[in-house]
C-alpha cells in the first residue's frame, strides 16, 4: 500500500545549497578569527603609573574647586534672589490690601447710588419735606461726591501699582529657578570630580598609596624649606617696592607696603579665629561652623575681626589692596593658581592657614605648595 505520510522535507539537498552553507560557515569562521586578532592586537592600556595617578587625582582636584567657586557664586545669588521674591511677594501682599481697601470704598459709593434710584436733584427737592435739609444734604452730596472720584483714583493707582508688584515678584521668581538650575548643574560637576578622583584612588595598591604618600611628603618638604628660605631673605631685606618675582609667583603690579597698627589689630582676630578652626574638615560649599572650603574659612575668619568678604575667590581677590609676596603680613590673603582656584590666609614666616582639599582638615601650610597668583590685604 502507498504510504501517506509526507516525505521529510530534505535541507540543502541542492549543491547550490551545500555551497551556501559552506560559503556561510568559512565567514563565521573568518569572523571568529579577525575577532580574535584584533583582540590579540589591542591589549588593554598600561596601568598608569602612581606619579600620572597623583596629577590626574591632583588636576580634578582642581576642577573640582573651580566648580566649588562657582558653586558658592550661585548659591550667594540664589540667597539673594529667594530674599528679594519674598520682599516682593510682601509688598504685593501689602498692596493688594490697599486694593481691597480702595474697592471696598467704592462699593459703598456704588451701594449709595443704588438705594438713591439715581433720582436727579430737582426731582428730590420737589419731593422734599423740608427744602433746607435737603440743600444740607445736597451739599454733602457733592462732597461726596469729590470722596468718590478720589477713591476711584486711588483704585486705580493700587491696581497698577499691584499689578506692576506682581509681574515684578513673577520675574524674579524666574530668575531664581534659573539660578537654581545653574546651582544643581555646579554641585553635579563638582561631585562629579571628586567621585573621580576618589575612583582613581581607591584602585591603588597598598604599596602605590604608600608610594603616592611619600610623593605628597617629598613636596610638602620642599615647599616648607622654600617658605624658610623666603622667610629667611625677609628678614634680611627691608620690605616696600615690588616684587623681586619668587619661582611660582605672578604677582602682579605694586604692593602695598607693611601693615599699620589697625590692620594689625583686626588681622590678629581673624588668624585666632581660624586657628580655632585647625582641624575641621573640607567641605566643598561650606561657610562653618563645623567645616569650610577655602574661601568659606577666610570670610568667615575676617567677618570674625568686622570685616566683610565676598563669598568666591574670584571675588575676595578683588578686595582690598594687592600685596607683592615679599610684602606679606600676618592676616593677607594668598591666592594660587591662574584660575584663582584658592585661597589661604598668610600667618608669616612663609606659611598659611587654609582649608586644603576634600579628605584634609583645616591646617597650617607653607605658601609655596601650590604657584601663587597674588595677594590682597583685606582690611
Amino acid at each position: 500500500m502507498p504510504s501517506h505520510r509526507k516525505p521529510r522535507t530534505r535541507v540543502l539537498t541542492s549543491p547550490g545549497s551545500r555551497r551556501t552553507a559552506a560559503g556561510l560557515t568559512t565567514a563565521a569562521l573568518a569572523t571568529v578569527t579577525l575577532l580574535s586578532q584584533s583582540a590579540e592586537a589591542s591589549p588593554r592600556s598600561p596601568k598608569p603609573t602612581v606619579e600620572e595617578v597623583k596629577k590626574k587625582v591632583d588636576t580634578l582636584y582642581r576642577q573640582a574647586e573651580v566648580a566649588t567657586q562657582k558653586y558658592n557664586g550661585v548659591k550667594e545669588r540664589v540667597d539673594e534672589r529667594r530674599a528679594e521674591v519674598g520682599d516682593l511677594q510682601d509688598a504685593a501682599a501689602r498692596r493688594t490690601g490697599k486694593l481691597n481697601e480702595a474697592r471696598r470704598e467704592l462699593g459703598t459709593f456704588a451701594a449709595a447710588q443704588y438705594r438713591g434710584g439715581g433720582m436727579n436733584p430737582t426731582a428730590q427737592l420737589m419731593f422734599s419735606k423740608d427744602p433746607q435739609q435737603f440743600a444740607d444734604r445736597s451739599h454733602l452730596m457733592e462732597r461726596l461726591t469729590g470722596r468718590q472720584q478720589q477713591a476711584v483714583d486711588a483704585y486705580q493707582e493700587q491696581q497698577a501699582a499691584a499689578a506692576h508688584q506682581r509681574a515684578e515678584a513673577t520675574r524674579s521668581l524666574e530668575r531664581l529657578q534659573e539660578s537654581q538650575t545653574a546651582l544643581a548643574d555646579s554641585k553635579r560637576t563638582v561631585q562629579g570630580k571628586l567621585t573621580e578622583a576618589r575612583q582613581l584612588l581607591s584602585e591603588l595598591t597598598a604599596q602605590e598609596k604608600a608610594h603616592l604618600a611619600e610623593l605628597e611628603r617629598k613636596k610638602e618638604e620642599e615647599a616648607r624649606r622654600k617658605a624658610e628660605e623666603e622667610a629667611q631673605k625677609q628678614r634680611e631685606q627691608p620690605s616696600g617696592g615690588t616684587d623681586t618675582g619668587s619661582p611660582g609667583t605672578t604677582d602682579p603690579g605694586q604692593g602695598g607696603g607693611p601693615a599699620d597698627g589697625s590692620y594689625h589689630t583686626k588681622a590678629e582676630k581673624a588668624l585666632a579665629f581660624a586657628r580655632a578652626q585647625m582641624g575641621k574638615p573640607y567641605v566643598w560649599g561650606a561657610t562653618g561652623p563645623n567645616s569650610y572650603d577655602c574661601s568659606g574659612l577666610t570670610q568667615a575668619a575676617w567677618k570674625a575681626a568686622g570685616v566683610s568678604l565676598p563669598r568666591t575667590t574670584w571675588d575676595q581677590v578683588k578686595v582690598g589692596q594687592r600685596v607683592v609676596t615679599k610684602d606679606l603680613a600676618p592676616g593677607d590673603l594668598v591666592f594660587f593658581y591662574n584660575d584663582i582656584s584658592h585661597v589661604g590666609m598668610y600667618i608669616g614666616g612663609g606659611k598659611m592657614i587654609h582649608a586644603p582639599k576634600p579628605g584634609a582638615s583645616v591646617r597650617i601650610e607653607s605658601i609655596y605648595y601650590m604657584p601663587i597668583y597674588g595677594s590682597v590685604r583685606p582690611a
